[in-house]
Parts: structure tokens; C-alpha cells; sequence
């Protein structure tokens, strides 16, 4: 595929050059495709460039190379070519570069000791080896030499002197007595790094004959011995002390060169009674963490990977009692030549553009020199395609003539590095490499990716068609990749089918078919439920499944996400799994997973093992606390803890908790340190420095935990080096110019000893900056000012108390602070769906322009007007977020036919970037609502009247109404269907020719020229006969004004279904419309009758009052009592006054009643509603009438009769009429 390199150099003109597009051709990793591919030849396999052989055995120089036409091989020796024909002993292995040079057979390696070099051509170019030096390894005998006793003074310094002999490799050096047994070192008796035994002073325990120094050759495995070295120690009394003195290295100063990457060896070996001891510094800096270490008893610093940071003064100083000596070693990093851009192979089409780019660094810097297949490329053959600017090659319309294979040699006085890459110019007709009718199966709804793998030179161009005839895919509804790739984003059923990718470019045109199945997905349609289970029983889970036909599922059962146990009691069935005889250890979560080839689905229940009702048994309980505690065994990072367990209450002690209090951090405190079995009585415990440790043990039984024991005596561990840094260590800038870093701190006992602070470190990634470090304590955060927006730091956060630091910290990233994003998407595409459904595109922001972490994309979408009212309305504006880079989204729920305006916005961190320009698009007619209503009246012999409100969503333009409608018998049996089409602008209809006391259904909805709507029913009844309607009839209408309202009640008699109306206005404007109900006969009769009734019973309840009889209205009450009803006064037996929650004023004459006729209690508690029987309505009196027929009278005396009240007038009155 195309990539895009973009190159950077000192000169304008190539700056400028190189700011155009240059592309370069990727081959594909297809072994069919590249054995058909012209290719230039490619080193694979070489010697090291220092080759050190055996002289034993037979040479063997490595040259393995690839190319297409697979390439020759030939050698130069010594710069000069190397005709292997002529010497009997080397032979090249079979299509291989590889010499073997016979030695064992009479050849002699000495001979063949030089300088080589392999060359692999073809006609496309010839890559070259590296220089490869062979030395045969040497181990000569050791010079002989007399060697005279060394006589020695107790207490002075010695160095016996090993000088081996100059080996190749040098010899490994080691010190061994007669009986091959190594001399012992101490901190005053070691080996230096030149092999000599140094003695900062000698004992009379040093005496001895066999000072043996060997000389061991790895390459060759011998051991070469030089003569036994005698040593005698006379003493003298007493003996001097002595002050330390320097053996080696001699003077004050001196220095040393070491390469990149090496290791570091400095040493420094003093004499003096005592021993001295040896501590080293870096003078200007610290030693580098993690990377320095200590041997021969601080003798030697080794300081591993060294770089040019770690150049600069080293001083070892030497001390004892007596005084101190140093010696400063200047150390200077010089580097051999280390790749920073190696240049790479490019595979480029007839008239294309290209670089090759050779970039190395080194201490001093490296000279660049460029080959062409292995000649300098000033001497080599002319291209007019090419260029050499210093550490680039510049390609422009390069030609098939072009390939070869080009060699960077980057080189300074420590080394050098050589790198082949070829530039490969091909024309290649195209190719499609993805298999012919290649299967694709996927689950609906999931996203379809159909590969076409292709390769052509030119890069071909990529159509997709469906079906063998179809036309070319385009669309919204299709992503087309780079690679060929064509993804469909959701898969329907419909999607199944053949696909045909067709790749072409100027030299041909080449097809592919594939095929694509979707399938339905798997779907558990019964899963597992939660079960509670006695032990000993037995349960059941089910997990039925559906899925697709062609897909085989497989369903696996998992106990806690693990195998279910090796058990007989669990049976699997196709679509259960039930367990016999349950015991506690079944007691977990079981799931059920459901797979096929494409997908998986799973559910989860939790069963929950109960123990079966209790029977007479044992009374067990909680173990009695341990006691006698004891702590031995101290160190300074571990204690041993023993105790004596206390009585365990008939159920065994499981396991002891040992927990543990810090007195000096946090005192009353206790923290879980670690547990063991029950049948142990000491742990070995481990600790850390600084902390003043309490113990107690906690014993555990079936039943539960005992109280803890008395703590144990305290411990005070010593102070170290903080163990750990801080955790969590994260950087985020709270602002655009700042980056705040912040930590978990350490607890109060990992500090490890006094004074803990932290050292915060930070520094700009990718740019070769200098660490910056502050230290800072009793804080969790550091904020850096002053930074670029938006740019990755390393941050690192270590310990350190007053002993020193923690080990070196693992770095971490960070970012500083986010600003707002710049730009707005482009390209904002929508393609409507359908009438609710559409989706956006639009392409993604530059990154660099993002400023902060890309969340997503939001799209902001709101409804302009509806284009079947044109009306405008209110704007809501929707949001939809997209998470990651997506470059779509799917806009659900919106209006049929309406307009709507949506635009996109990036988001990151810190906020929304601008937005894109408005989009408008449309949404097509869908089916409308259902009618608003539909109401049946004037039911006659044959006829009804229908009424009815349009739709409240039409979605469209209403086209009809259609009404269907069909009679139901006395058995509910429906009839025969009618069908009618009704104008749109219609809203009534009567319907005749009906047949008479006969149930009708009809079935009403509205279309649009998409199609029908939802329906909404009714039924209705024809009449009988004509006779006379029953009117209705409305009494008893009383009324209650408040400041902002009136509450209006009334009895009514007539038909069911009654809509009642209430006309009221401003009195004295409605006198045209009222009726004085005073001038009625029938209203003045109903009174009369109603005074009569009223003074009979007044009379009857006065004439039983004297008697001190019981009336029945104190019975219904004492049977009808209700909590509600508001209590009465204890003074007078009267109702309270009711007053209204707002205004706390009285409740005037009536109540509030809904047209429905139903009284609610919070309306009127006074009412005498719940005394009556059959009272359809309400009833309200003043507080003096309830007083007088209702509620509780004063008490009368305990052994006197209580008095009741009048029956209700209410129902009096019902019963009378």
C-alpha cells in the first residue's frame, strides 16, 4: 500500500522536494507472490565481523543471501578477490555463499588468517557482507622464569604478580594452591583486574609455597599454570599500623576510555594496617541507579551500559583509623557508530519517487560514504534518477533500470556499520491474492469485512459489485480500506450473496468472487435463574437456547468461571444442568455458555446452599481467644510469634489470624498481617524497618472468629532505605500549560525509617532533554508550569527518608493539560434511511489539531419543523456521542417527514472543539398515528354516528381513513368484515343499514402513502325499537366557594357513559340562561315532604332519647369507623372547622366533587358518605348539624349507658324516596 514519508535536510531545495508526496510500494508477505517477484539481493545470514576460530577445527564463514533470480556468490580476501577454485582446502556449500575451509584434513589456520568479504548478485544488484576478521585463537606456554621466596614483614602490603601470557582471546586469571583448591579473598587479600594477588598487609597466616596463578583459554579449553610462588611472613614486635597507600592505580589521578554500551570497570586496591575500607563517588553527580554495582569487595566499580551521561570524575577513597588516600579516575564515553535511521528497502513503480535515508551517531561523529552493489557510488555507473545528498539518496521517475542495491557504511575510529537496501522498480500487471470464492460468515447485525488482498505496479485501483451482473457498491452503507477491503458496518439477512472485487491498473484488470452469509445470532430464551437450595437436595438450571440453522452451538457449564467438579451428581442435559444431593461446597454463581463458530453467548445464576432445619445436636461456638503470646527470635526483618490456643467450643480451630498494630505510625490501629492452619501455633512473621510492631491472633472455627488475645510485647525493627516508591504515579495537566503530577504516598510504615520525601522527575518524551527533579515532602501532587499544550512527559516519583533513596522507579507517561479542539470535522455527510432512521459521516480531525485525548465525536441533531404542518416549533437540540476515532454514526428516533439540522463536533478532555457548518436534511413519509379518538353517538334501528380527530403524528400527508367494522352475536362470535375508504378531510361518518339491537366492532386507523397506521377500536349497540330515551336526571346540586376556586356535587339518575357539562359565569350575566328553581312545583313539593320527614324524626329521636335507648347510627358507626374521619372537639362534641392547606381559611358550605361523581375523602372527612348506604353523592352540613345528628357526645359516667345519635336524615331521606 502507499505510504507517506516526509524527510527533513539542511539544504531549502531538498526540503522542498522532499515535502511532496513520496510513495513507495508495499509487497505483501505472500510466499507465492515473492518467489514470483523480481527482487534484488538481500543479505540474510554473516559471520560476526571479529571472528575468532578454533585452530583445531574446520573454518566455516557464513554468507546466506534471498533474492529472485536466487544470486551468485564470491569473496575478496584481504581486499582482493579470493578465487576458491584454486584452493583445494576451502570449498562454498551448495547454493549457499558459506565457506568451509578444511583444517583437520592438513590445512593450517594460520594460513588463512585475513580479511573477507561476500558479494551476493543478480541481475537486479549485489548486497555485500560485512568485513569479517578471522583470527584463530591462541594459549601459549607461560615463559619460564625463576622466581625467588618473597620475605615479607607482618603487616606490610604484597602483590605477587601473575603476567600471563598474551592469549587470543585473553585468558580468564584465577589463583589455586597445590591441591587445585582457590585461595581464599577477603576485603585484605584479592585479585586485580590484571590478574595480580594484591595483600593490603600480610598475616603470618599468608605463609605459604604454592601461590599457583592459571590461565584458563575458553577457546581452546586449556589451563596453562605459571611456577608456585613462595611466600614467608616474618614478624617483628610490635607491629606498626600503617595509613592506607594506593597499589593501584599509582599517582592521584588518571583515565580511562570506554565505548557506548560496554562495561565499565574501574579499580582502585590500597595498602595499610588496618585494612582500608573502599568507597567510591562520582564527583559533580550520583552514581546511576540500578546500573552500578559493587565487586571484589568495593574494589571494583561496575557501572553496566554505560553512555556518554555516566563521562566524568570517579574518585575511590581508601580509609581506615589512620587516614585516608584517593585517586580520581577522569572517565571519557566515547561511542562506536549506532544506527538512528537504517535505511530501508524500497519497492517502487516505473516513474516514482523515493528516498533512502542513512542516519547514524557516534562519539566523534561517524563519516557517511554511500555503495552502489558494493562499488563507492562516485566510481559507480551513472543514474539520472539518482542523487546523493549527504545521508540521503533522493529517487525521482526512477525506471526498471534503476534497481540495485545500495550500501550505507557509517564509520569513525571505533568501528563502523554497514546496511544494504535495495530500490526495486517493478511493473507488475495486477493481482488478487485473496482465494477465489472464499467463504465469509457473520452474525447479523455485526460488522461483514471482505478481504482483496491485491499487488500490481503500478498501485491498482479496487471497484467492489455484488452479484455476478450488479453494479459498482457505493454509498454511505460501505467502507472501502486501503488494503481492499470492503466493510459492510452492519450485516442484514439481505447482505447475503457473491461479491466481486476487480483490481486493474495500466497493464490489466484481474477479478475475484467471494461469498457472504449472515446468520441469525444465538440468543438464550430461558437463562439460569437465582436458586436457594436445602442441602442434601436437589437442584435445577435452564438454558434453552435459539440459533441460527446452519450453526452448531456447543454449551458448556462453569462452576465460579471454572470446570464444573469431576462429580456424578452433575448431570448436563441438552438445556440443563441439575445437581443431586447438594452440599455446601456446591454453594457458588454456574454459567451457562453458549458457542458457535461465529458467536457466544453466556448467562449467570447464583445458588445458594441453606443447611436443612436444625436437629437436637451438640451447642457449638466461637473458639475462646489465644493467650501467651511471646515474640523470639528477633531480627531485623522477621520475628517468630507463638501462642496457646484457647478453648475451641466443639468445632475445630480452622486457621489462626495473626494481625499487627504500628505504635509508631498508627497507634490503636490493627492491620491483617497473614494466617495459618489451626493446627499451628508459630509463624514466622516478616517485617519492615521503622516500625514499632504489636501482635494479637484471632482463632477461627466453622462457626465464626474468636475476640482477639492480648496484644504481645512490642518490637521496634531498625531503620533502612525506603523498599518502594510511590504507586499510581500519574501525570495530567489541569491546564493548558501545565502538567500535574501526582502519587499515591506511601503509608506510614513502608517509609522505612524518618524524614520520607519524594523526588518527582520529569521529562519531555521523544526530545533528548535532561531529567528535572525536585524533592518535596508531606505532599501527593507537583504541578510543572510552563509547559506545551498536550505533550507526553516521563515521570518517575521515588522515595527516599534519611537513609537514602528507594530503588530507581519504573517511568510512566503523562500528558500535559488539553486545550479546547481547533477545528470542526469536514466532509459532514448524512444519508437518510428511512423515515427514522439516518446515518453521518464525516472525516476525522487532524490529531495534532485535537489538542488533547480523542474521546469521540458528539453530533448534535434538533428537528426544524414538521413538513406535513409547516409549523415551526420549539428547538430541542439531541446529542449523540460517538466514543474513539469513528468517522459514522446512526441518528434513531427522528419524526417522519420533517426537516432537521445536525452538525459535529470533536471532543476531548477538556471540552468540545467548533462546530462543523448545519447540515439539513429530510426524513422521508412514514405511517401515521393512530386517530386522536373515535366516538360513537346517535345510535338508531339501523344506524350510528361516528366522530373522530385526526391523528396527533401524521407522519405524512394523510391520503384516507379506512374503517372496517363487523357485528358480534350473543356467543362473541364476530361476523363478516366491512371495509370503507373515508376521505382525509372527513371527520364523521354515519353508518346505515344496520341491523337493530346488534353489537358492533369497528376497526379505525388513518394512511399515509407509505401505508396504514395503528388502528383504534370501538364497539356500539344499535336500539331495539324507537321508544323514548331515558333522560337523564341531575339533583341535589349543591356548591362551595373558595377565594380561587368552587367545588360543585349533584346526585344523577339516567344511562351509563354521561358526560356532564357545568356552565358558570359572573352573577348577574347568566340571568338569560337560569331558571329560578324556588318557582318549581315539583322542588317545592320535594321540600314539604322533606320538613315532614325531618320533624317526624326529630320527634321519634326526642321520644327515645328519654328512654335512653341505643340508636342504629351508633351502631353503622362503631361498624363504619374510619381512621380518617376528622375528630371531633372534646369540649362542644362538634366537628372541627376544615381548612384549606393554602390558606388556612374555613372551608365554606359544599365540596369539590369530579364530574365522574366519586368523593374523595382528602376532599370532605365530614361528610356522612360513609355512614350511609347507597348515597350517590355527597352530603355536607355545617358543623352545628353534624354536631346535633352525629359524632361523639361528652362521656357519660362508666356504669351509666352511652347515648347515641339520631339516625342519619340522609338516609331517612333515601329511603323515603
Amino acid at each position: 500500500m502507499m505510504k507517506k514519508k516526509s524527510i527533513s535536510a539542511s539544504k531549502a531545495s531538498l526540503v522542498l522536494f522532499l515535502c511532496q508526496m513520496i510513495s513507495a510500494l508495499d509487497v505483501p508477505l505472500d510466499s507465492k507472490l515473492l518467489e514470483e517477484l523480481l527482487q534484488p539481493p538481500t543479505i540474510t545470514q554473516q559471520s560476526p565481523k571479529d571472528y575468532i576460530v578454533d585452530p583445531r577445527e574446520n573454518i566455516v564463514i557464513q554468507c546466506e543471501a534471498k533474492g529472485k533470480p536466487p544470486p551468485s556468490f564470491s569473496w575478496t580476501r584481504n581486499g582482493t578477490h579470493f578465487d576458491i577454485d584454486k584452493d583445494a582446502q576451502v570449498t562454498m556449500k551448495p547454493n549457499s555463499g558459506t565457506l568451509v575451509i578444511n583444517i583437520m584434513n592438513g590445512g593450517k589456520a594460520e594460513a588463512y588468517e585475513g580479511v573477507y568479504q561476500c558479494t551476493a548478485r543478480n541481475e537486479r544488484g549485489a548486497a555485500i557482507s560485512n568485513n569479517i576478521v578471522i583470527r584463530p585463537s591462541r594459549s601459549p606456554l607461560w615463559t619460564k622464569e625463576k622466581l625467588e621466596p618473597n620475605h615479607v614483614r607482618e603487616g606490610d602490603s604484597l602483590v605477587l604478580h601473575c603476567r600471563p601470557p598474551v592469549g587470543l582471546p585473553p585468558p580468564i586469571i584465577f589463583w589455586m594452591d597445590n591441591a587445585f583448591q582457590r585461595l581464599p579473598q577477603s576485603e585484605r587479600v584479592s585479585q586485580g583486574l590484571n590478574g595480580d594477588l594484591y595483600f593490603s598487609n600480610v598475616q603470618p597466616e599468608d605463609t605459604r609455597e604454592d601461590y599457583i596463578c592459571y590461565a584458563r583459554f575458553n577457546h581452546t579449553q586449556t589451563i596453562q599454570q605459571k611456577q608456585p610462588i613462595s611466600v614467608k611472613v616474618f614478624s617483628t614486635k610490635p607491629v606498626t599500623e600503617r595509613q592506607p597507600i594506593l597499589l593501584t592505580p599509582t599517582g592521584s589521578t588518571s583515565t580511562k576510555v570506554e565505548l557506548r554500551g560496554n562495561v565499565l570497570l574501574l579499580e582502585c586496591i590500597a595498602a595499610g594496617l588496618p585494612t582500608p575500607v573502599i568507597r567510591w563517588i562520582k564527583e559533580g553527580g550520583e552514581l546511576p541507579v540500578n546500573r552500578t554495582f559493587f565487586e571484589n569487595f568495593k574494589k571494583t566499580l561496575k557501572i553496566i551500559d554505560v553512555s556518554e551521561a555516566d563521562s566524568g570524575n570517579y574518585k575511590c577513597i581508601a580509609r581506615n583509623m589512620l587516614g585516608s588516600v584517593h585517586h580520581v579516575i577522569s572517565v571519557t564515553v566515547k561511542a562506536a557508530p549506532y544506527w538512528i535511521t537504517a535505511p530501508r528497502n524500497l519497492v517502487l513503480s516505473p516513474g516514482e519517487d523515493g528516498t533512502l535515508i542513512c542516519r547514524a551517531n557516534g562519539n566523534p561523529k561517524p563519516n557517511i560514504s554511500w555503495f552502489a552493489n558494493g562499488v563507492p557510488i562516485a566510481i559507480a555507473p551513472e543514474d539520472p534518477s539518482r542523487k546523493v545528498d549527504g545521508d540521503t539518496i533522493i529517487f525521482s521517475h526512477v525506471q526498471e533500470r534503476s534497481s540495485a542495491v545500495y550500501q550505507c557504511n557509517a564509520s569513525n575510529e571505533y568501528g563502523y556499520l554497514l546496511a544494504n537496501a535495495f530500490v526495486n522498480v517493478l511493473a507488475e500487471p495486477p493481482r488478487v491474492l485473496t482465494p477465489a470464492n472464499k467463504l465469509y460468515q457473520v452474525i447479523a447485525d455485526s460488522p461483514a469485512l471482505l478481504d482483496c488482498a491485491y499487488f500490481g505496479s503500478p498501485k491498482p485501483e479496487i471497484e467492489w459489485f455484488k452479484g455476478v451482473k450488479g453494479s459498482i457498491l457505493r454509498g454511505n452503507e460501505y467502507v472501502f480500506h486501503d488494503n481492499g477491503t470492503l466493510e459492510i458496518p452492519v450485516a442484514q439477512k439481505d447482505s447475503t450473496g457473491t461479491y466481486t472485487c476487480v483490481a486493474r491498473n495500466e497493464l490489466g484488470k484481474v477479478q475475484n468472487e467471494v461469498r457472504l452469509e449472515v446468520k441469525d445470532p444465538t440468543m438464550i430464551i430461558k437463562q439460569p435463574e437465582y436458586k436457594v437450595i436445602q442441602r442434601y437436595g436437589q437442584v435445577s438450571f435452564e438454558c434453552i437456547i435459539r440459533h441460527d440453522s446452519t450453526l452448531l452451538p456447543t454449551v458448556i457449564w462453569l462452576k465460579d468461571n471454572d470446570e464444573l467438579p469431576d462429580d456424578e451428581r452433575f448431570l448436563v442435559g441438552k438445556d440443563n444442568l441439575t445437581i443431586m444431593n447438594v452440599t455446601d461446597k456446591d454453594d457458588g454463581t454456574y454459567t451457562c455458555i453458549v458457542n458457535t463458530t461465529l458467536d457466544s453467548v453466556s448467562a449467570s445464576a447464583v445458588l445458594t446452599v441453606v443447611a436443612a432445619p436444625p436437629t437436637p445436636a451438640i451447642i457449638y461456638a466461637r473458639p475462646n481467644p489465644p493467650f501467651d503470646l511471646e515474640l523470639t527470635g528477633q531480627l531485623e526483618r522477621s520475628v517468630e510469634l507463638s501462642w496457646i490456643p484457647g478453648d475451641e467450643n466443639n468445632s475445630p480451630i480452622r486457621n489462626f489470624v495473626i494481625e499487627y498494630e504500628d505504635g509508631l505510625h498508627e497507634p490503636g490501629v490493627w492491620h491483617y498481617q497473614t494466617e495459618v492452619p489451626g493446627t499451628q501455633t508459630t509463624v514466622q512473621l516478616k517485617l519492615s524497618p521503622y516500625v514499632n510492631y504489636s501482635f494479637r491472633v484471632i482463632a477461627v472455627n466453622e462457626i465464626g472468629r474468636s475476640q482477639p488475645s492480648e496484644p504481645s510485647e512490642q518490637y521496634l525493627t531498625k531503620s533502612a532505605n525506603p523498599d518502594e516508591n510511590p504507586s499510581n504515579v500519574q501525570g495530567i495537566g489541569s491546564e493548558p500549560d501545565n502538567l500535574v503530577i501526582t502519587w499515591e504516598s506511601l503509608k506510614g510504615f513502608q517509609s522505612n525509617g524518618p524524614g520520607l520525601q519524594y523526588k518527582v522527575s520529569w521529562r519531555q518524551k521523544d526530545v533528548d532533554d535532561e531529567w528535572t527533579s525536585v524533592i518535596v515532602a508531606n505532599v501527593s501532587k507537583y504541578i510543572v508550569s510552563g509547559t506545551p499544550t498536550f505533550v507526553p512527559y516521563e515521570i518517575k516519583v521515588q522515595a527516599l527518608n534519611d537513609l537514602g533513596y528507594a530503588p530507581e522507579p519504573s517511568e510512566v507517561i503523562g500528558h500535559s493539560g488539553e486545550d479546547l479542539p481547533m477545528v470542526a470535522p469536514g466532509n459532514v455527510q448524512v444519508h437518510v434511511i428511512n423515515s427514522t432512521l439516518a446515518k453521518v459521516h464525516w472525516d476525522p480531525v487532524p490529531l495534532k489539531t485535537v489538542r488533547g485525548h480523542l474521546q469521540g465525536y458528539k453530533v448534535y441533531y434538533w428537528k426544524v419543523q414538521s413538513l406535513s404542518r409547516r409549523s415551526r416549533r420549539h428547538v430541542e437540540k439531541k446529542i449523540l456521542t460517538f466514543r474513539g476515532n469513528k468517522t459514522f454514526g446512526m441518528l434513531p428516533g427522528l419524526e417522519p417527514y420533517s426537516s432537521y439540522k445536525l452538525n459535529v463536533r470533536v471532543v476531548n478532555g477538556k471540552g468540545e472543539g467548533p462546530a462543523s457548518p448545519d447540515k439539513v436534511f429530510k426524513t422521508p413519509e412514514g405511517v401515521p398515528s393512530s386517530p386522536s379518538f373515535l366516538k360513537i353517538t346517535n345510535p338508531t334501528l339501523d344506524s350510528l354516528t361516528l366522530e373522530w380527530g385526526s391523528p396527533t403524528h401524521p407522519n405524512g400527508v394523510l391520503t384516507s381513513y379506512i374503517l372496517k367494522f363487523q357485528p358480534i352475536n350473543n356467543t362473541h362470535e364476530l361476523g363478516p368484515l366491512v371495509e370503507i375508504r373515508i376521505p382525509a378531510n372527513e371527520s364523521s361518518l354515519i353508518l346505515k343499514n344496520l341491523n337493530y339491537s346488534t353489537r358492533y366492532k369497528f376497526y379505525f386507523n388513518a394512511q399515509t402513502s407509505v401505508g396504514s397506521g395503528s388502528q383504534i377500536t370501538e364497539e356500539a349497540v344499535t336500539i331495539m325499537d324507537e321508544v323514548q330515551p331515558l333522560y337523564p336526571r341531575i339533583r341535589n346540586v349543591t356548591t362551595a366557594a373558595a377565594e380561587t376556586y368552587a367545588n360543585i356535587s349533584w346526585e344523577y339518575e339516567g344511562p351509563d357513559h354521561a358526560n356532564f357539562y357545568v356552565e358558570y359565569g359572573v352573577a348577574g350575566t347568566m340571568a338569560s340562561r337560569q331558571i329560578d328553581i324556588a318557582t318549581q312545583g315539583w322542588f317545592i313539593g320535594l321540600m314539604c315532604a322533606v320538613a315532614l320527614l325531618i320533624l317526624i324524626l326529630l320527634i321519634v329521636c326526642f321520644i327515645r332519647r328519654n328512654k335512653g335507648g341505643k340508636y342504629p347510627v351508633k351502631e353503622k358507626e362503631d361498624a363504619h369507623a374510619d381512621p380518617e374521619i376528622q375528630p371531633m372537639k372534646e369540649d362542644d362534641g362538634t366537628f372541627g372547622e376544615y381548612s384549606d392547606a393554602e390558606d388556612h381559611k374555613p372551608l365554606k358550605k359544599g365540596s369539590r366533587t369530579p364530574s365522574d361523581r366519586t368523593v374523595k375523602k382528602e376532599d370532605s372527612d365530614d361528610s356522612l358518605v360513609d355512614y350511609g348506604e347507597g348515597v350517590n353523592g355527597q352530603f355536607n352540613e355545617d358543623g352545628s348539624f353534624i354536631g346535633q345528628y352525629s359524632g361523639k357526645k361528652e362521656k357519660e359516667p362508666a356504669e351509666g349507658n352511652e347515648s347515641s345519635e339520631a339516625p342519619s336524615p340522609v338516609n331517612a331521606m333515601n329511603s323515603f324516596v
